[in-house]
């Protein structure tokens, strides 16, 4: 609260006192009211009525006479006082009450005499009073004090009470004479009063305002602490005022007062200028306000005030100045006509377009009455709507607005109310828009939809497609015709069954989720099931369905497939027998160069040993051997691309398993590309086998490598990621869910969308004849597929190749290391340990039992599954049985095993195999006491494998 609002406040608080000392100056003739207002108004409204409202003269009064007074006078004009009194007698007893009494308690002069205005009091107060009036009237001494009476609506305010005693002749009290004053007003005052000078003695006490005070004499400042960090001043006792004038911008030093001035008693009271701060030099808005103090003689002695930094205000009403301008630029710039009208009908705004709707410019239109500016006519049509929104309602009706040159005009008129502070409409906004080509575009449009409608109807009629609409509680609302011209229904049978009947029951659980998206506002598209027709027959139907929210029906358009499936069908067959050619010639060709290599080897080796010359033995059978591990490799590739690598998963962490091939990266790409590796952090686990993550990798690489023969820059990056719901519908195969994503880019030449499209076929390459065999990104595929992933290439000619390579989030945690196997020689058999061999091919068996033998082993053999249950079956000592996974004879290697396990149940048992025919064989879930080696194998590689299954070391 300001200063000017405290002294105010002062102000009003003495004009209420003196009101209570001047009640008898309030006597005044008024017409008769109508009486009490009706109800329970709240304290403040029921205050206001009541203390407003003119008391009642029931009867006439006689002509005054200036000698006396009648009692019956004095009762009238007492009941016209605005306050409350009453007469009591010398013992105490009241026997009568004005009006304004009676009408404030909402009682009467039988309920009130004697005690009954003890009645109205508050009964935590009565004692207080009744010790005082008992007091007063035992000594005949005045009454003053101040209590709560309740009104006639239940509510207690505070009131001046006086009570004086009236004397005889000999000055023996013999009656009282009471007023009751309401002085609710005065208590809030004075409370306001008092919370004002708190708030501001605690603000002055937070610094927000700095206090001064120039002594004219000396012309000397004392001040607030604030006071002097305003100016960035040191704080002291006192200062000489040219100190602050110094800091004062020369521009605006004609806004301070000057010491002549000062002498004088002359002085701006409220002035504002620029300061430059005596620490920082900052230029700041200083707002000063005050007032001289005078001797009683009118000389000025002090010149008192407050300041305070308004530079933010300051900037506030530059930023609203620019922001006024350039509303008006924008309102002006607008084919819109704006204006505002306050409740008088004056025009307080008006932008540039009335000069195009008045023909006059906006500074002939405010300051106007709007019924000027209009036609008779128009004003009349025009004071509705304006009525309207000054009582609140946001009003639009169209118009016809003539050009100045008579041409048609219609206008789309609006008036929007504006509320004050208050909460009241203190006027309007108009908003007219021209809106003659929306009219004309809205009839062509009329016109457009009506035909668009007949064409509907037509579409519906003769579409072959189903249409319809449907209701989420499962029955057909409405149906076209090409319902019962494809399935031979009627569309009543249609409308009358749930349609789920007319579903395939094997469709029924899938079509029962649709229905489930569909009540969860999603559109349901490429939803396929098959449709009953009435000869039971099925009809492959692929549907989409569209909610209508809020209505509990969705629309369903059904296209039918039948045909079309079996075309394609068709041609899947066609395209599966191209691919087996395809494939069978690319191994043969690629076999026929290895066995070359093996047979022509072999045969040179058997020609020289019978020669004697064996020096070259040697090297024929590294030849050979690089052939066969040429074709074990190329068995793998294949295997990978049909899905059916043996494969060893296990928690892998990415990450550091391509940081741990960077050395070999480097080294295969070559000096001329460039490698770089984006690993994401928080990369999640997957689960796969880590081997073939490796070789995946090292192909992409060597394939980017290929497509850079200038060289380039190749990254891989890491990453996690959701595949949607969406995203899985589009890509067949591709499972919804959490999956790490490797992606290898490179900036090499680039595919064509019709060679990326044939990129994962097995032996299609566009390498030049020796320089691939078409089967890396096959292997790839194979793998991301058996891995239960996804593989994916987004490849543009010129632009470079990107393969992304998604695998599936694994929840588990990596497993320790393993110490590799050591050499053969260090895991001889021990404590006559046997081994009993299963394989159907004799070569391979005789290998296997020669190196068992060799290493200490008992090693027993069966080439079929009957053969080694037979052995099984025996009392004998078997430590290990390895057995092939297919067995001829009716029974595979793992139904033996189940077998044997029925009275062996704590066998080992190492699987040897070249085909995972089946999924129990490579995706990690071998029971407790199996594992797994892969066809061809190092003979190194069994060896420590049997060594550390035995030991229980594996």
């Amino acid at each position: 609260m300001s200063a000017d609002e405290s002294a105010d406040l002062r102000q009003r608080n003495r004009l209420l006192e003196e009101e209570v000392a001047r009640l008898r100056a309030a006597l005044a003739a008024q017409p008769a009211d109508s009486g009490r207002v009706a109800g329970k108004p709240n304290e403040t409204a029921f205050g206001r009525a009541f203390w407003h409202r003119p008391a009642r003269i029931d009867a006439p009064l006689p002509e005054p006479d200036p000698d006396r007074i009648a009692d019956a006078e004095f009762r009238l004009l007492a009941d016209h006082l605005p306050i409350l009194c009453w007469l009591a007698r010398s013992d105490g007893y009241l026997f009568w009450y004005n009006r304004r009494w009676l009408d404030y308690c909402g009682s009467t002069q039988e309920a009130m005499a004697g005690w009954g205005w003890q009645s109205v009091h508050d009964p935590a107060e009565l004692p207080r009073v009744m010790a005082v009036w008992t007091a007063s009237i035992a000594t005949g001494a005045p009454f003053e004090m101040v209590f709560p009476l309740r009104g006639a609506d239940g509510v207690f305010r505070p009131f001046l009470t006086r009570i004086v005693p009236l004397r005889d002749a000999s000055g023996r009290v013999v009656r009282w004479f009471g007023v009751n004053a309401e002085i609710g007003a005065q208590a809030r005052a004075e409370a306001a009063l008092r919370d004002s000078e708190t708030r501001l003695r605690r603000a002055q006490e937070a610094g927000g305002v700095g206090v001064f005070s120039v002594d004219i004499a000396t012309d000397m400042v004392h001040a607030t602490p604030h006071f002097f960090r305003l100016y960035g001043l040191p704080e002291v006792e006192q200062l000489p005022l040219d100190a602050i004038t110094r800091l004062v911008v020369p521009s605006d030093a004609g806004a301070i007062s000057q010491r002549a001035e000062r002498d004088a008693g002359f002085a701006e009271r409220d002035v504002a200028y620029r300061i430059r701060r005596a620490d920082t030099g900052a230029e700041r808005w200083i707002a000063r306000r005050g007032e001289f103090e005078r001797d009683a003689r009118g000389r000025p002695l002090r010149f008192v005030g407050a300041v305070r930094d308004i530079t933010d205000h300051k900037e506030a009403e530059r930023r609203a100045e620019a922001n006024e301008r350039e509303l008006r630029l924008v309102t002006d710039a607008l084919p819109v006509l704006i204006a505002f009208i306050g409740r008088d009908y004056v025009y307080r705004f008006a932008n540039a377009a009335y000069q195009d709707w008045f023909y006059r410019p906006a500074s002939e239109i405010v300051g106007r009455d709007v019924r000027d500016l209009l036609t008779p006519a128009n004003a009349e049509v025009r004071r509705a709507y304006i009525e309207r929104a000054l009582a609140g309602e946001a009003v639009r009706f169209e118009a016809a607005w003539p050009h100045a040159d008579g041409r048609h005009r219609d206008a789309e008129i609006r008036y929007l109310p504006r509320r004050g502070t208050g909460g009241a409409v203190d006027g309007f906004h108009v908003f007219v828009q021209d809106i003659t080509d929306r009219k004309r575009v809205e009839t062509v449009l009329l016109s457009e939809v009506t035909q668009r409608t007949r064409e509907r109807d037509r579409l519906w009629e003769a579409t072959n497609d189903l249409m319809g609409i449907a209701g989420l509680d499962g029955f057909l609302k409405s149906v076209n015709p090409a319902w019962t011209q494809m399935l031979g229904w009627s569309e009543a049978e249609l409308l009358a069954r749930p349609f789920a009947d007319f579903a395939d029951p094997a469709d029924h659980a899938e079509t029962q989720a649709v229905v489930g998206r569909l009540a969860a506002g999603e559109t349901v598209m490429g939803f396929v099931n098959r449709v009953l027709t009435e000869r039971g027959e099925q009809r492959v139907v692929m549907w989409t369905a569209v909610p209508e929210p809020g209505t509990g029906l969705f629309y369903i358009v059904g296209r039918d497939l039948t045909e079309q499936r079996w075309a394609e069908e068709q041609l899947r067959q066609a395209q599966k027998m191209e691919a087996i050619g395809q494939l069978t010639g690319g191994i043969a060709h690629d076999f026929n160069n290895l066995l070359t290599g093996i047979i022509g080897s072999l045969d040179l080796m058997q020609t020289r040993i019978q020669q004697g010359r064996t020096d070259a033995v040697a090297r024929y059978a590294r030849a050979a051997t690089s052939s066969a591990n040429r074709a074990a490799a190329l068995t793998h590739r294949l295997l990978a691309f049909a899905r059916r690598q043996p494969l060893e998963p296990q928690p892998t962490a990415a990450n550091p398993l391509i940081t741990g091939m960077e050395d070999l990266l480097r080294r295969t790409l070559g000096e001329r590309v460039q490698l770089e590796l984006v690993t994401a952090g928080g990369l999640w686990l997957t689960l796969c086998d880590p081997h073939q993550l490796e070789n995946a990798l090292l192909n992409l690489a060597i394939n980017a490598r290929d497509a850079m023969p200038e060289g380039g820059r190749l990254v891989i990056e890491t990453g996690n990621t959701h595949l949607d719901r969406a995203y899985a519908r589009q890509h067949a195969g591709v499972n919804e869910g959490q999956y790490i994503c490797v992606s290898v880019s490179d900036t090499g030449t680039g595919m064509s969308p019709e060679v990326a499209a044939r990129a994962f076929d097995p032996f299609f390459t566009t390498k030049p004849l020796g320089q691939g065999t078409g089967l890396g990104l096959s292997m790839i595929y194979g793998f991301a597929k058996q891995s239960e992933g996804h593989v994916r290439i987004d490849s543009e000619p010129g632009r470079g190749t990107r393969v992304k390579l998604y695998l599936p989030r694994h929840h588990g945690a990596v497993p320790p290391e393993t110490m590799a196997s050591g050499l053969t020689e260090q895991h001889r058999a021990a404590r006559g340990d046997t081994v009993l061999v299963v394989e159907d091919e004799p070569v391979v068996r005789d290998l296997i039992v020669e190196v068992l033998e060799d290493l200490g082993y008992t090693a027993l053999q069966a080439a079929d599954a009957q053969a080694g249950l037979a052995l099984l079956s025996e009392t004998g000592r078997i430590d290990l049985l390895i057995s092939d996974v297919g067995l001829p004879g009716g029974l595979n290697g793992r139904q033996m095993v189940d077998a044997a396990r029925l009275h062996r149940p704590d066998l080992k048992v190492l699987f040897i195999t070249g085909y995972a025919e089946n999924a129990t064989f490579g995706n990690g879930h071998l029971e407790p006491g199996m594992r797994m080696i892969t066809k061809p194998f190092p003979v190194e590689a069994l060896a420590a494998r049997v060594r550390a299954m035995i030991a229980g070391l594996d």
